[in-house]
């Protein structure tokens, strides 16, 4: 059997800050690392608090899908972690937007602290079409 392994990189996300790769696709999954609310032209984080950066997140998200051939209709499970579980409400509303429509399973996690002190990051894995 065949473990064949790319490794999924595009422009219109942030670069790792890290030893890690924006995704991985293996067979047909494609794992999304943690995305935060960062603008991939400045490598700073939006304007705002966590809604914009719940937004920005989800786009940075959205572009490496893309980029490995996969939609938001292909994701399968999001993992969401927050600095502060009372932005659960306004997180919420954001992400609601994207993932209208059949919404993959979703944790949600309030951690201590995040990358850069983001306010919300948000990972995925997809299942390619």
């Amino acid at each position: 059997m065949s473990h064949h392994r790319e490794i999924i990189a595009t422009d219109d996300a942030p670069k790792a800050i890290g030893p890690y790769s924006q995704a991985v696709s293996a067979g047909n999954m494609v794992f999304v690392s943690g995305q935060l609310g960062l603008d991939p032209r400045t490598g700073g984080f939006v304007e705002g608090g966590v809604r914009e950066q719940t937004a920005r997140a989800l786009v940075n998200m959205t572009a490496i899908l893309t980029a490995a051939g996969c939609a938001v209709s292909d994701v399968v499970a999001c993992t969401v972690y927050l600095k502060d579980m009372n932005d659960f409400s306004q997180m919420n509303e954001v992400y609601a937007t994207v993932f209208a429509e059949a919404p993959p399973s979703r944790a949600a996690i309030e951690v201590a602290r995040l990358p850069k002190d983001g306010l919300v990051e948000i990972s995925c894995i997809a299942v390619k079409p």
